[in-house]
């Protein structure tokens, strides 16, 4: 423990215990959010579906969980958090386990819709609770390692549904991440020390009103909101689409080979944790932007007409987007005011909308004009955030006790 506050600091053992239940977390809600990624073009045949269409077995999930984020606040201020986030992960595998049981694509983009519902209940939720129980100079280090996490549960259920989809079929790859996850909800559950910095429910505090009045009134933290929308809708565009450029002349690969690019993940699950140290370290301010200058040239490398340049470009793409999420997330958790977890499930409802809304889009880009479009239309919305994260490099620091240095 801290001895400021009682909060918990890196190296402890309540740090570890609550480390290593927050990897579980992460892989759990990522790898059931987006094992479906790189089926679309599986879904697609099987379905009779346009890459617009087919987007919508994924869209849906992360719109519906977008709008489920805004509501995780005040639910878990009532049950507790914990419990809320326990139950998030065992309905979401319970709804994995039986998406790979539908009988039609509208059944499956039903069923996929609710499972984005209740996989809401945790990544705000579990953000607020790291803010709260982690003291401020090792917050940045412990949400990288969430983020890690959620690196290496994107990248698992990606690599797993491709391999097993080609040679046997999407629905027992979806069912098995579905036990994946029921296995990951029970390590979760046994692992995760109580909250200890946030009842059950606050005798006082700001309500949703109030709370949306106070984080939109800040100088800092609107601009913090809008960038992952940018980011994510971006990144998750790269790998939606990505999948149809190498399956088609010149390239030709088979799912499996396609679904193996998702081990760039691993590169996220570092540079998350790295550039949470750098920030902690140099300042958020002077780190963020040159993580999205790498996320757009990585973007530019993938024109090349060449299996190596376009796994180098998504790799250079998903190090610096991992980096950029890890130091905007971190930041919001040290810049926001109760209540903190609303701040959270702000910044997690624009992260998962720009998910669903560019990701659709973008594939009626892909359509028309090809790879080309989608860098284009890609580049420019990376352009704005970098431009966001170049104004954010002259916004004034909140104080927070103990100084953290110059870190936000």
């Amino acid at each position: 423990m801290s001895a400021a506050r009682g909060k918990v600091a890196a190296g402890s053992p309540d740090f570890r215990r609550i480390n290593r239940a927050m990897a579980f977390a992460g892989f759990s809600v990522f790898a059931l959010l987006y094992c479906v990624q790189p089926l679309m073009p599986l879904l697609a045949q099987d379905f009779l579906l346009t890459p617009a269409q087919s987007s919508l077995a994924l869209s849906v999930s992360t719109a519906t969980l977008a709008l489920a984020l805004l509501a995780s606040s005040g639910v878990a201020d009532r049950f507790g958090r914990k419990t809320v986030m326990v139950a998030s992960m065992y309905g979401g595998a319970v709804l994995t386990v039986l998406s790979a049981l539908t009988l039609d694509y509208a059944q499956l983009v039903a069923v996929r819709g609710l499972l984005g519902l209740m996989l809401g209940g945790l990544p705000a939720v579990a953000m607020a609770y790291l803010s709260d129980e982690i003291e401020p100079t090792s917050l940045g280090l412990s949400m990288g390692m969430y983020i890690s996490g959620s690196a290496f549960g994107g990248m698992s259920g990606r690599v797993l549904s491709a391999l097993v989809s080609d040679f046997a079929s999407w629905r027992i790859a979806v069912g098995l991440l579905g036990v994946a996850g029921l296995y990951a909800a029970w390590e979760f559950s046994r692992s995760l020390p109580p909250s200890r910095h946030a009842g059950t429910r606050p005798a006082r505090g700001p309500g949703f009103r109030d709370g949306l009045r106070i984080h939109l009134g800040d100088a800092g933290l609107p601009w913090l909101f809008l960038l992952p929308f940018l980011l994510m809708g971006a990144f998750i565009s790269l790998y939606n689409y990505i999948g149809y450029r190498l399956l088609a002349p010149p390239f030709g690969l088979r799912q499996s080979a396609v679904g193996a690019l998702s081990l760039l993940y691993l590169l996220g699950i570092f540079s998350s944790m790295w550039a949470g140290k750098l920030g902690d370290r140099l300042g958020r301010r002077n780190v963020l932007w040159l993580m999205m200058g790498v996320m757009i040239l990585g973007l530019l490398v993938t024109l090349h007409d060449s299996v190596v340049a376009v796994v180098l470009g998504v790799g250079l793409a998903t190090f610096g987007f991992f980096a950029s999420h890890s130091l905007a997330s971190s930041w919001v958790g040290r810049r926001a005011r109760p209540p903190q977890a609303l701040a959270s499930g702000i910044y997690l409802f624009s992260y998962y909308l720009g998910s669903s809304v560019v990701g659709w889009f973008t594939g009626h880009v892909w359509e028309h004009w090809a790879w080309t479009g989608v860098v284009a239309m890609l580049g420019a919305i990376l352009m704005l955030g970098m431009l966001i994260a170049l104004r954010l490099r002259s916004l004034a620091p909140v104080p927070v006790p103990p100084s953290p240095g110059p870190g936000a």
